[in-house]
Formats: C-alpha cells, structure tokens, sequence
C-alpha cells in the first residue's frame, strides 16, 4: 500500500500529461467504440445518471461514441468482459478475481479508488434499523440477514467467510432465521431500511461522519439520492479492511487507448470533482495505480469459498 501511494502522483502525472496533450482520431487508435460497464448495487438509471458526465468526457478524449452499459447484476458486467464486450469497468474485488479465474487475459487492472486519508481499503458493514434493538450480531439469532450479490465482495464473500468464523454461522435456520440475497446493495439497504429483512451487509470506506453514510460507498449514495435516513440505521458489524476493487481494461485494447483512458481516470477527481463524487460512490482523494498482485489473498478467498 505505502509503495502504490508513493508511486502513484508521478504515474499518473504522466498518464494525466499524455492523456491531455496527445492528438487523437478514431483512425490514430484503431477502435470504433468505447464501452463502460457500470457494476450493479444501485438501479439502473442513477448508475447511468452517474457516469454520463465519464461517458462524455470519454467519448470527448477519444473521438469514438462512448456507451455505458448497466446489467441487473454484477454477473453482467463480468460475462460482459469475459466476452470482450466491453472495454472498462470499475469491479469489486472479488468481481476481478471471477474475471481472472475464468480468463487471466480478460482485463488488467490499472487503478484503484483512494480514500480521503490516504488508503485504498474499505469495508463490508452489517448494519440495523436503530429502532429494532440489533446492536451487534449476538442480537440476530432467529432474524433474516441479507447478502446483496454472490459476486459481491463485501455485499457476499467477505462477510460469507468472516461472519461465520467469529461463530455465527450462514446455513438457514442454524443461528439466523433466514439468509437471503436481496440483489444488490441498494436493494438490502432499502430491504433493511423498510423492515423486510432484520439486518443486512454492505460496503462503505468506514471514514467520516455515519449520518451522512460515511464518505464513500452505498450507503452514502442512498443517503444521497434521498432513500434512507441513515439516523433510522445502526452499525452492528465491520469486517477487516478489503482492499478496494480495480478499474480494469480489457488487455486486448490498443495500448494507446490504455493510457489515454487510464490518464483521464487518474485525473478526473482534480478535473471534475463533482464528476469524480459521482463515479465514484463519494468523496475521494483520487486514483491511483495497482497491480494484479494486490488482489492475489481475494483471488484466493473466492476460489476457496466460491471455486471460481
């Protein structure tokens, strides 16, 4: 982590220097089109509301139309890759590891999301209405939990492997009532929020004030768009820090496309902050770049718990 932070402000420097200065036409980069996938874990229409401002500044750098693309779940934007159907994507972790187990030449990862204090981690968060009495998961025995997606790093794998090594097990019936997967995390907050499950997980990077859903992350952007009230929520559990998921590419793009895309993302927190607040789930340092090797222990974890 020390060594991606000190390298990070010359590499993308760089990337930000040939990403605004290099004259490019559709012909220089031998492409026609350019195609975002946008992960699932808010609706449709406020991922795509979220990235138009990404699609237009892509579609600006590269002289080709720019589509985004936003499947009902994550399994979408991963076959989407595995197919070659598209060409960038921000993924969880354990989203990555399901490309790279199925295809280590599908995407590359090149950058990762950089928290206001400097880190590159975030968490998995079990959380509560305030007025149910869940303090914590000893209060769950007999009540309905929910994970978001299987693909899902914190909305699943995670918490699927740490919540039941602290003793509470996942089979249902045997501690909590009920296990279920609600789709995404957008649909447990708003399950939890609503009373239809007890108690749920997702993702957020643990740092600033909860009431606001902390500075990044799902439940910031529900608290956001207005859909929970996160005063009526309560913490109940925090998983380890998971490093944060990779913006990958497709590794059979043209090389000249790899940097122009990876310099306008490493710039685009300094170039359109309110851009940035959105395509990136909140409040953000910026970009940096990361390796495949960052990501080998999630790799391994979902090979272990899920076998690909």
């Amino acid at each position: 982590m020390t060594f991606m932070r000190t390298a990070a402000a010359a590499a993308v420097t760089a990337l930000v220097a040939f990403a605004g200065t290099a004259p490019v036409s559709a012909a220089d980069l031998g492409i026609s089109e350019f195609r975002i996938g946008l992960l699932g874990g808010e609706n449709a229409s406020d991922r795509l509301r979220s990235n138009e401002c990404l699609r237009e500044r892509t579609e600006k750098l590269l002289g080709v139309e720019t589509k985004l693309f936003a499947p009902a779940d994550y399994n979408g934007v991963i076959e989407g890759l595995l197919g070659g159907n598209l060409d960038m994507a921000w993924l969880g972790a354990s989203g990555y590891a399901a490309v790279y187990l199925e295809d280590p030449e599908a995407v590359e990862p090149v950058l990762v999301k950089i928290n206001v204090d400097g880190s590159y981690g975030y968490h998995s968060i079990g959380f509560a209405r305030a007025d149910s009495g869940i303090k914590s998961l000893e209060d769950m025995k007999g009540k309905k939990f929910g994970f978001g997606d299987p693909n899902s790093t914190s909305g699943y794998l995670i918490p699927s492997i740490e919540i039941p090594a602290a003793g509470f097990p996942m089979t249902p019936g045997e501690y909590f009532g009920d296990v279920v997967f609600t789709g995404g995390h957008e649909q447990t907050i708003v399950a939890v929020y609503n009373g239809d499950i007890e108690a749920g997980v997702t993702w957020a990077d643990g740092i600033g004030a909860w009431e606001e859903g902390y500075n990044s992350g799902a439940l910031r952007k529900a608290a956001d768009a207005g859909l929970v009230d996160m005063t009526q929520l309560v913490e109940i559990w925090r998983s380890k820090v998971i490093p944060e998921g990779p913006i990958v590419l497709r590794k059979a793009l043209p090389e000249k496309v790899k940097l122009l895309m990876t310099g306008l993302m490493g710039s685009l927190e300094s170039m359109d902050p309110e851009c940035a607040y959105g395509v990136m789930a909140g409040e953000v340092k910026g970009l940096a770049p990361i390796t495949h090797e960052e990501y080998e222990v999630i790799i391994a974890a979902r090979q272990s718990k899920i076998g690909k």
